[in-house]
């Protein structure tokens, strides 16, 4: 039996992001290159985004590359980047065939040329899709977010476009990377790490964690369904006492 039929449909997550950690060590397991290992998990994406389709989640983030891979070796990055380029055109009609908007968060501008252009090309292109927002984080930074927030909002106070006594966790909202996104129900890494990793600092401050050891490329949807019913039996009280919020 499947864990689909124990998922309860009315309380699903309305934003899923997951840390997909475990292919450059998948690879090492099987005897692999790491490329290998990136290349493999990129299934497990097709698998993720289309599951998480199917059950009605409305926004998926994934935490494809952050602003510290990029000190990783340089094969490596480049493979990523190739890989990236290659899965934007491969998944395009994908995303087309289940009316998902892709979306991106983080410093794209250190993308290379062919990266940048063909992800502003899909994003253009699935701009009016509205099942799903599908969202990557690449060379993406919580930390320098949080960064570029403070120096946006110095600026504009400089500039008296926004006085001091009128700063809250809105106007904070307002200039993220995520302004038109929900903040995260449940955050899912997996390969058995249990840390953040400088993702979605502000945005997670109420959200759920689920750590599987189960590495990203074997990561699939019965994986997931098992992540959204942990979920489901939690009590999320944000702040409040259970008694408040029955």
């Amino acid at each position: 039996m499947s864990l689909l039929e124990n998922i309860n449909k009315e309380s699903l997550p309305k934003h899923l992001a997951i840390i997909m950690d475990g292919n450059g060590r998948w690879a090492k397991q099987q005897g692999f290159l790491r490329a290998f290992g990136h290349e493999k998990g990129t299934k497990s994406v097709r698998i993720t985004v289309e599951t998480c389709a199917r059950l009605g989640i409305e926004n998926l983030t994934l935490y494809a590359f952050s602003t510290e891979n990029w000190n990783r070796p340089k094969l490596e990055v480049d493979t990523l980047m190739s890989l990236l380029v290659n899965s934007l055109k491969n998944e395009l009609a994908t995303l087309e065939k289940n009316n998902i908007r892709l979306n991106c968060i983080g410093n794209i501008e250190m993308l290379p040329a062919k990266a940048k252009k063909e992800l502003l090309s899909v994003i253009e292109k699935t701009k009016n899709n509205s099942r799903m927002t599908l969202t990557l984080a690449l060379s993406y930074g919580s930390r320098e977010e949080l960064l570029n927030v403070v120096k946006i909002i110095s600026e504009k106070v400089k500039n008296n476009i926004i006085s001091i006594d009128t700063i809250d966790e809105s106007i904070i909202n307002e200039h993220l990377y995520t302004r038109n996104l929900p903040d995260v129900d449940l955050v899912i890494r997996t390969s058995g790490e249990h840390r953040i990793s400088n993702f979605l600092l502000w945005q997670i401050a109420y959200a759920e964690f689920y750590f599987t050891d189960v590495l990203w490329p074997d990561f699939k949807d019965e994986d997931l369904y098992a992540a959204i019913i942990s979920y489901q039996k939690r009590e999320r009280r944000f702040g409040k006492t259970s008694e408040q919020i029955k």
